[in-house]
């Protein structure tokens, strides 16, 4: 199983099920470096000043290679789940690095990102892991992935707008009033969810919206954190005893790709039905 930093996979967790991450890439005035390579601070750091940041997707040779890695160690197939298509060329480039391996590599579109795909790909890992062939590997995923959700906070639309996420228009929408905007993943995309005056009662909204949406099912849970980990903490310590059926709570520091994306101070839920 391979997948991309964009899951937001703890370390241990990808090492648990044997998944290899690809790191995305960090443009930082100009100097490119893997996601890995770029130290936290450094990089909230160039957001906060203002400084030109931006993602770009794997190089496709890096994909590549990852595939002949895994058929050099005895693999005979390979399913490599990436972040929404419309988000990123990470599909795409995926697909082209497919197309040159030297084992078949099935290419799943997750449409969406953070845990709600990091969920989907240990899924699928564990079922890799029991023998499963392709055809049952892509069940589970489409499984996990057919009914997640990812709630998102942010301090600020500049982040996203400054990435071409979001219109510059609806960046705008309630600067001056001090609304903070609430967003999701729909059909792929980041989409307005609702708009809340200050910050702290957008958080409790988040969180009301997240457990209207759990709605007494059994999840996996996420809380990710832009630079703001008390805040992820007390999100989920929130969050949990109004969810007693969570089977799997974890608190993630959001990738560095996301946090280009979504600015720091940004937090998120992210739900992934079981």
């Amino acid at each position: 199983m391979i997948t991309d930093s964009t899951a937001c996979l703890p370390a241990d967790m990808a090492a648990q099920w044997r998944l290899t991450v690809i790191p995305v890439q960090i443009r930082i005035d100009g100097h490119l470096d893997l996601e890995s390579r770029v130290p936290r601070k450094m990089l909230i750091d160039a957001l906060r000043s203002g400084r030109d940041v931006s993602t770009e997707p794997p190089d496709p040779a890096a994909l590549f290679w990852a595939y002949q890695a895994a058929a050099a160690d005895g693999c005979d197939a390979i399913v490599s789940v990436h972040l929404s298509s419309s988000l990123s060329q990470t599909y795409a480039h995926a697909k082209e690095a497919a197309e040159r391996a030297s084992i078949p590599v099935h290419v799943v579109d997750s449409r969406t990102t953070g845990m709600s795909l990091g969920y989907a790909a240990t899924t699928a890992a564990r079922v890799a892991a029991a023998g499963g062939d392709p055809a049952r590997i892509i069940d589970a995923l489409s499984r996990r992935l057919a009914d997640c959700s990812e709630l998102l906070y942010v301090d600020t639309l500049e982040y996203l707008r400054r990435g071409g996420r979001i219109g510059a228009t609806a960046s705008l929408i309630g600067t001056a009033l001090s609304l903070k905007p609430l967003l999701a993943m729909k059909d792929g995309e980041v989409a307005p969810l609702d708009k809340v005056l200050g910050g702290n009662r957008a958080v409790r909204k988040l969180i009301d919206l997240a457990v209207r949406r759990i709605d007494g099912r059994a999840v996996d849970l996420a809380v990710g954190h832009v630079g703001a980990p008390e805040q992820a903490h007390a999100m989920l310590d929130t969050l949990l005893p109004r969810v007693p059926q969570a089977r799997q709570s974890v608190i993630i520091e959001g990738s560095s790709a996301l946090a280009v994306h979504l600015g720091p101070g940004a937090l998120n839920i992210s739900i992934s039905p079981v």
